[in-house]
């Protein structure tokens, strides 16, 4: 996908927090290609979801450049960005009493602005948002009685109303069931592979990662420790330094179109391993 144009660039970022004893980012320097789904990795405090932010402009780098369509992040006004770019952030508080449907509407807000109404094309958006994340028989639920994953899965359906070119998310399948874990990475693949949304994802799964991203990066403490497709990544070397635990590294069995997709396998009865403790208590 080299000969692709990138859609988010970073360029030798670096961000620290105050009072922390090493940069949050340090050096990172990647190229997301358009239409791609790339998935962001590594331990807790590895530096991810800060790396997401520098990326969409919510912080600015101590060092170095975060770049959207091959402009300067910090050149897009909000409204703007707020109309290509879908976020799904990792958690949220819920202000104001709305339904579901009330909830996944608000992602039309940077089309239709504070006065215009909605239009029927805002309620295709809203509808088929609702239906790709299985939400239509709670559409009319305060989203307060929702569980966890019912809440996640609205707040990605809200992302999807707004037919975003590009599609960020942050751990998007935490506290899902299997079924719909899985209905999630299929739904953020097809976004990619038939409607050229280009998907970044934060994300644990590793194994989820392999078998539906195209590209992974790797962070460990802040820098990269591996980019590229997964077979070049998870690697047993490579994950064993970054994540402190003795691994095997096995080929999807498939059925299906991930066979062979490398998955990690983390081996039992090594308890008295000395575990690795990012400093830093967040998952930053």
């Amino acid at each position: 996908m080299s000969d692709v144009a990138a859609v988010f660039e970073a360029r030798a970022l670096r961000f620290g927090y105050p009072g922390a004893p090493r940069p949050a980012v340090d050096d990172v320097s990647i190229a997301v290609p358009a239409g791609s789904l790339y998935a962001i990795l590594g331990p807790n405090g590895s530096g991810k979801s800060t790396l997401l932010r520098l990326l969409l402009g919510a912080l600015a780098p101590d060092k170095g450049e975060a770049l959207f369509a091959g402009r300067p992040i910090a050149a897009w006004s909000r409204r703007e960005l707020a109309r290509r770019v879908g976020v799904v952030a990792q958690s949220e508080e819920s202000v104001f009493p709305l339904t579901v449907r009330e909830l996944v509407a608000l992602g039309r807000y940077p089309h239709l602005g504070p006065w215009r109404r909605e239009g029927d094309d805002d309620r295709r958006a809203i509808d088929d948002a609702l239906e790709r994340c299985d939400l239509l028989d709670l559409a009319d639920r305060p989203v307060g009685t929702l569980s966890g994953g019912e809440r996640q899965r609205a707040r990605i359906a809200r992302a999807l109303a707004q037919r975003p070119e590009t599609l960020v998310l942050d751990e998007p399948t935490a506290a899902l069931d299997i079924m719909h874990e899985m209905a999630i990475f299929e739904l953020l693949a097809a976004l990619a592979e038939r409607d050229g949304v280009t998907v970044v994802l934060v994300t644990h799964e590793l194994n989820l990662a392999a078998r539906y991203a195209h590209r992974l990066l790797l962070l460990d403490r802040g820098r990269i420790a591996a980019e590229g497709p997964p077979g070049r990544v998870l690697r047993k070397p490579i994950l064993e330094s970054v994540y402190g635990w003795p691994v095997a590294v096995t080929a999807h069995p498939g059925p299906g179109p991930d066979a062979g997709a490398p998955q990690v396998v983390p081996l039992a009865g090594h308890a008295t391993s000395t575990l690795r403790t990012p400093t830093g208590a967040s998952d930053r």
